[in-house]
């Protein structure tokens, strides 16, 4: 089956996060329903921090600024101007899984920085794609991954940093995580590298990776799982 993509908005038309999450929950419920074919938006939130399921008191902002709980799992963080945001909104297939899918959004994001000469990686126990420390320094986190998925379609997604402000990370503990910090492909390869420079690359990278895992007529068994 063929997976669509909507460009949303990139810099400076930042899409607003509540209007980007309605939009997604409507697909949703019609892929759900069988009424709208797979769908990928790709994006470039307004500054906001979101919290996911897990997230505990102090993982929140020191200074109070606003966060918006969200249905994804995971715990805080933050998304705004320079990174890309993709929400795939596709029924998985059987086979497939959560495990799998969520394998097929790293490799996509491992395969996609590559490009820039950083080589990045899976880390056991932390979600999402990392340039791991050596000599001491900590790992730092390149991409983030959160997913709910519900009558066996997903929504939410992953996050790219691109050519995005760090400084906006130093008011939380990213997705919980203390004892590393993040980075951006910009930071990374020593060049400007923004979410607009990216996009076909991901596009690809994406149809490739999961269209073999969405081909089903029936709902997999994983109802309600977060990640």
């Amino acid at each position: 089956m063929t997976i669509s993509f909507q460009r949303l908005g990139l810099a400076p038309d930042y899409v607003d996060y509540q209007e980007a999450w309605d939009l997604q929950r409507r697909i949703h419920d019609e892929v759900a329903a069988r009424t709208h074919g797979p769908e990928v938006l790709l994006l470039e939130h307004a500054a906001v921090y979101t919290a996911g399921k897990r997230t505990e008191p102090q993982d929140l902002p020191i200074d109070g600024t606003p966060v918006v709980s969200v249905d994804r799992g995971g715990k805080i963080t933050w998304h705004g101007p320079g990174q890309l945001m993709g929400y795939p909104i596709v029924e998985l297939s059987n086979h497939a899984g959560i495990r799998d899918y969520v394998h097929r959004l790293e490799e996509m994001l491992i395969n996609v920085v590559s490009d820039y000469g950083i080589t990045a990686q899976r880390v056991e126990g932390r979600p999402g794609v990392w340039v791991v420390g050596t000599d001491d320094a900590q790992d730092r986190k390149i991409a983030a991954i959160g997913i709910r998925v519900d009558h066996g379609v997903t929504m939410h997604g992953f996050a790219l940093n691109c050519d995005n402000d760090d400084s906006a990370f130093s008011r939380i503990i990213p997705c919980g995580i203390a004892d590393a910090s993040t980075t951006s492909i910009t930071e990374e390869s020593g060049r400007r590298v923004r979410p607009v420079d990216v996009l076909d690359r991901v596009q690809d990278e994406l149809t490739r990776l999961l269209e073999p895992a969405i081909k089903t007529n029936t709902p997999i068994a994983d109802e309600g799982a977060l990640l």
